[in-house]
């Protein structure tokens, strides 16, 4: 079940706990071990899942900031290496872990069993106490972010995932001449400050709480408070330096967005 939950740690804790449930339980009775234990694993994830949740909503304060990485490099580069050609490869699997770890815990649950166990959803109901239709349009719902993962892993390891990177690093670390050659000379931000130094300024010191994302497939930043986005940062790039930042902030236009949080450089994985 380490699809389901969050690691193999998480998974063995599930399989004992369960272990421990059919030691207590009267099994005599029942025609289908084999279904019965999948049944019995499942909800024990699914309550680790809930558990997890709640745990994530509870949590006050603002988001740590991303831990140092090594500078991201800006500009087009010639054949990757094996080390960068691995990374890329990696990324793809990240960006689908990131999705399932975003599901509900019934969709996650749905997916996983469906689509990796083919587990029927007739089954999948009985568990999370749906009807299979509902349990086979979580499972559908769940099918797309993580197609939509796949799909953003290009964009995950675009040269403007790099730039926005390298800008997010120099904001937070205050360092000006950094920002100055990631910028365009006549660049424009959040419609106030115009031109490279005065957008340097400004950004210098600050997004300190900003994480990098994919936003709706393109590279962004994003400001989340209480697992709730408030600000996504947009980036228009051309060639490899940034011509303008837009701040969008408003809730009905953020609840709309699909997001999906990154590392902040690829050797962070």
């Amino acid at each position: 079940m380490a699809g389901v939950l969050t690691g193999v740690r998480e998974a063995e804790d599930a399989v004992q706990e369960a272990w421990a449930r059919v030691g207590r339980a009267d099994t005599g009775q029942v025609e289908n071990p084999g279904g019965w234990l999948t049944t019995v694993v499942a909800r024990v994830c699914l309550n680790t899942m809930e558990a997890r949740r709640s745990r994530r909503e509870d949590a006050t304060g603002a988001l740590p900031p991303e831990p140092r990485t090594p500078q991201a490099r800006v500009h087009p580069v010639g054949r990757a290496d094996p080390e960068d050609e691995a990374l890329l490869a990696d990324s793809v699997g990240v960006a689908l872990m990131v999705v399932l770890d975003m599901l509900t815990p019934a969709e996650r649950l749905a997916f996983v069993l469906h689509d990796v166990f083919a587990v029927s959803f007739g089954e999948i109901g009985s568990i999370i106490d749906r009807s299979p239709a509902a349990a086979r349009q979580l499972a559908s719902r769940a099918r797309r972010r993580v197609q939509g993962a796949a799909e953003a892993s290009d964009a995950a390891r675009s040269a403007k995932r790099e730039i926005v990177a390298a800008f997010l690093a120099a904001a937070r670390g205050g360092d000006f001449h950094a920002l100055l050659d990631l910028l365009d000379p006549d660049a424009v931000a959040v419609g106030e400050f115009r031109g490279a130094e005065a957008v340097a300024s400004f950004f210098a010191g600050r997004a300190q709480a900003a994480r990098l994302a994919l936003v709706d497939g393109e590279p962004a930043a994003v400001w989340t408070h209480h697992g709730v986005t408030k600000a996504v940062i947009a980036f228009t790039i051309e060639g490899s330096h940034v011509t303008r930042i837009a701040v969008e902030a408003d809730p009905d236009r953020l609840r709309a967005l699909d997001v999906i949080f990154l590392p902040s450089h690829p050797k962070g994985l």
